[in-house]
């Protein structure tokens, strides 16, 4: 399959197809006209400008009063990227990678960057022969762009730097020859419109929005199969209660029970207890307050992904070069924080319901084992659900709300977007751990509730489940059990 770069507008949903279905890149004749014309401009325009530019003609952050030599404009791009590679820490998971090439291309596509047609075509083949370059997760501050990470991501089109090839890491300076391919020459401003930009930050954003819908379909799943085992009550669920109090995500989160449980005989049967616990209660309020959240977030990157942003910014129909700051993290650095909050929550109301079914309560076994004492059974996957939930509750500390200054003063607010954008990740992981850990307890508990049956949906998702993970008798190694439930969410 093929994808076709132009103006049309891309959707998370449209990345996800793009990347889970193999698509190589096409750069369209719009966006090539487009790239060219900027191109040709700028290169008119260095003949005749009788001012400095910022980053055309001059150097970079508080270096910007310094006027360069027209004939060591070309130097200066190459040291930019260069000298700006300055990443550390672990790599950045191919996937982002990626993404990252992708959402650069599309950027660079609208003809407002001044980047000749070669580069952006060696960044789409790059993509398409799945040469993916080593970028490290530490060294951006989110505000001149995504300096550090976007230079690793650059790298490679001048012959420097590493790329994960067919599997293997492999120096450039050793690969090109062998792909027949020969570093570029950059012209002026090119440098700084690869690495000014947020595509590090974007791009952290974008997988962990597809993940984030999958784990919030996944913890109302996992969350109505909880409800069941521990003979949990519908009222919660009624759309009366949702009508007064019309939240959108709360609202389609206790439809979706509803759908979920419908034909269940334990929903149905007679109760005992006039209320459940919150954990349970009140799961259209806090899921459906992630959904909100997701939905939000998902607006704000879809706007940041079909955007202009690095700088100076090129206008060649109204003759004008706006050095200005769409290469600030601030708009998606603020949202991603939201998300990290917004699926930590859904982490943390699951491992509730996890210590709910391993209490020994409505007539479930002490921690899910028919012959608790001789047998631990379900004790401590509690304990790492809760050891995984305080950590993510660690990193909902936002990042953008911190601020170091940077280039001498020049650069003297920054979103620290980058931080959150990696720390987002983690609380992802760390959600679908806590989830597959819910799901191993839950389904273990549903068993204690035979002969009665729950749904058909439930018992569907049972059954396969109980296909990858067996019911656990006695004590026995449960942490690939863990392992694979966590490949069953991914399934």
């Amino acid at each position: 399959m093929e994808h076709i770069i132009s103006s049309k507008k891309l959707s998370i949903i449209d990345i996800q197809n793009i990347i889970d279905g193999g698509c190589t890149l096409r750069i369209g004749d719009e966006a090539r006209r487009a790239i060219v014309r900027c191109r040709e401009y700028l290169d008119s325009k260095m003949e005749d400008l009788d001012h400095p530019v910022y980053g055309v003609t001059t150097g970079f952050g508080s270096l910007c009063n310094i006027t360069i030599a027209p004939d060591e404009l070309s130097r200066l791009q190459h040291n930019l990227v260069m000298s700006h590679a300055c990443g550390t820490g672990d790599t950045v998971r191919p996937e982002i990678v990626r993404i990252m090439l992708l959402l650069k291309i599309q950027s660079l596509s609208y003809g407002h960057s001044g980047a000749q047609i070669e580069t952006v075509q060696r960044l789409a083949d790059m993509f398409n022969s799945d040469v993916l370059p080593v970028v490290y997760q530490q060294g951006s501050l989110g505000a001149s762009g995504d300096l550090a990470p976007l230079a690793h991501l650059s790298l490679p089109l001048i012959g420097m730097g590493e790329v994960i090839y067919r599997g293997e890491r492999r120096n450039v300076a050793e690969l090109w020859p062998e792909l027949g391919w020969k570093p570029l020459t950059l012209k002026s401003k090119e440098g700084l419109a690869l690495l000014n930009g947020t595509q590090f930050m974007a791009a952290h954003a974008v997988w962990s929005l597809i993940q984030a819908g999958r784990l919030s379909e996944w913890a109302d799943r996992i969350g109505a199969m909880s409800l069941e085992a521990f003979d949990g009550r519908i009222e919660p669920f009624l759309p009366q209660t949702h009508r007064v109090r019309p939240h959108k995500g709360q609202q389609s989160t206790a439809a979706r029970f509803r759908e979920l449980l419908e034909g269940s005989e334990l929903i149905t049967g007679e109760k005992t207890h006039v209320q459940d616990p919150y954990s349970f209660r009140c799961i259209p309020q806090v899921h459906g307050a992630a959904k909100d959240t997701i939905e939000y977030v998902r607006s704000v990157i879809e706007t940041e992904i079909n955007s202009v942003t690095d700088n100076p910014t090129v206008f060649p129909e109204e003759d004008l070069i706006i050095s200005a700051g769409n290469f600030h993290g601030e708009p998606i650095a603020l949202p991603m924080d939201m998300l990290t909050l917004a699926l930590s929550e859904l982490a943390s109301i699951s491992e509730r319901r996890v210590y709910r079914l391993i209490s020994g309560q409505r007539g479930l076994p002490s921690f899910l084992v028919a012959k608790p004492g001789i047998n631990s059974g379900f004790m401590i996957p509690q304990y790492t659900a809760a050891s995984i939930v305080s950590q993510s509750k660690g990193l909902c500390y936002p990042a953008s709300a911190d601020s170091i200054p940077s280039s001498q003063g020049q650069e003297d607010h920054v979103s620290m977007g980058a931080n959150a954008a990696t720390k987002l990740v983690k609380v992802v992981e760390n959600t679908e751990r806590v989830l597959a850990i819910e799901l191993l307890n839950a389904a273990q508990a549903l068993e204690f509730r035979r002969p009665k049956h729950s749904s058909p949906a439930i018992e569907s998702i049972f059954e396969a489940y109980r296909k990858e993970v067996p019911f656990v008798e006695e004590d026995r190694f449960l942490s690939p059990l863990i392992a694979k439930s966590v490949e069953f969410l991914r399934k």
